[in-house]
């Protein structure tokens, strides 16, 4: 029915470029049942079993699912609240910077919930912006060409290998287009505080004739059927949901360091339904939907309840100080300032072009 009514929705042209929206009725079949809203930039396939979860817990509620564009969320909030219009109930974005942004200017509210103590305490900032996600950047690789070789396992051996493969790879790897993706210009920004000589690497990227996207999608089909044999920086979660289905993609966690981001949610302050939003917010956060969000959407969970490999908790204690997970505080700001987004961006196309 959820795949029907989703499907119904795509043939109809319900779907714009930037928003999608899923309406699932409430499970009790009550027409005139609540409705809670959520903005989210997670693809309404990956979080159907998390919806799902959540009305069967509350089979009285049903969910109107917008999946938009983490800036769309941004705007659309500031929007609507500035205006003195109703919002969504619960914004999740994996633009950290815009979702810190909208706590710290006043158009989030807290949200007290039983686990808001025991949340780690670089994923709370304030009981109001939550982090519910723990997602590394890695290497992706392309299995069949790494059969004599082992793929590079850090930043240096990145390079290394890009230069004495030469020819046999130019063209053939891949990151995010920083101007246009948010996740990799935010990737972008913490490797240049983490690694002194980072602009080695975007040199060596850009002499190897580096393709540029801005949908980790994008990179990852051309990793798994051979046209592409590395991929930098790319979303851990989408490299192991394409892994799980494509045997000939292979991910390595950066040994030098890790950089991990999250999604960020949080209840607007002009949310129709707070309460709605804090229930949602709060399933999220629980053993139960953190356990299917790692299980079946594939993404490391945060609560600490959570056992198995795909989670915060299993993650740190292997791999400790490896991993550099980005703090939700109005320090993710800083790049939002359009003079410092501009000279970062200028020096990584000079770096690009080699002019670095």
């Amino acid at each position: 029915m959820r795949l029907l009514a989703f499907l119904i929705l795509l043939l109809s042209g319900a779907f714009s470029a930037t928003a999608q929206e899923v309406l699932f009725p409430a499970l009790d079949g009550n027409a005139s049942a609540r409705t809670l809203i959520v903005y989210s930039s997670l693809d309404t396939p990956l979080v159907e079993p998390m919806i799902a979860g959540f009305q069967k817990a509350n089979p009285g509620v049903a969910v109107r699912y917008e999946d938009m564009l983490t800036s769309d969320i941004y705007d659309r909030i500031v929007r609507e609240t500035d205006a003195g219009e109703k919002t969504a109930d619960m914004a999740f974005s994996s633009a950290m910077d815009l979702q810190v942004k909208l706590a710290n200017d006043g158009y989030a509210q807290q949200s007290d919930l039983p686990l808001s103590e025991r949340w780690p305490r670089w994923a709370n900032w304030r009981n109001t912006a939550y982090a519910l996600t723990f997602e590394p950047a890695v290497f992706v690789y392309h299995k069949p060409s790494f059969r004599n070789v082992e793929p590079p396992a850090t930043r240096k051996q990145f390079v290394d290998y890009l230069q004495h493969q030469g020819d046999a790879v130019f063209g053939r790897i891949a990151t995010y287009d920083i101007e246009r993706s948010g996740v990799g210009f935010m990737f972008m920004s913490r490797d240049q505080e983490q690694f002194g000589d980072i602009w080695t690497v975007i040199q060596a990227m850009g002499a190897a004739g580096v393709k540029l996207y801005s949908t980790s999608s994008a990179i990852l089909e051309r990793i798994a059927d051979g046209r592409f044999v590395l991929g930098y920086n790319i979303l851990g979660s989408y490299a192991a949901d394409w892994a799980s289905r494509h045997p000939d993609v292979g991910i390595m966690l950066p040994k030098d360091y890790t950089v991990v981001m999250s999604r960020i949610g949080l209840v607007p302050k002009a949310a129709q339904s707070p309460d709605l939003g804090r229930r949602y917010l709060e399933y999220f956060m629980s053993a139960e939907g953190q356990a299917i969000m790692a299980r079946q959407l594939h993404i490391a969970a945060v609560n600490p309840d959570v056992s198995g490999e795909n989670t915060a908790s299993m993650m740190q204690t292997t791999l400790g100080a490896q991993l550099r997970p980005v703090p939700v505080s109005p320090g993710l700001m800083v790049y939002l300032d359009q003079v410092k987004r501009t000279r970062l961006i200028k020096r990584w196309n000079d770096a690009l072009r080699g002019q670095e």
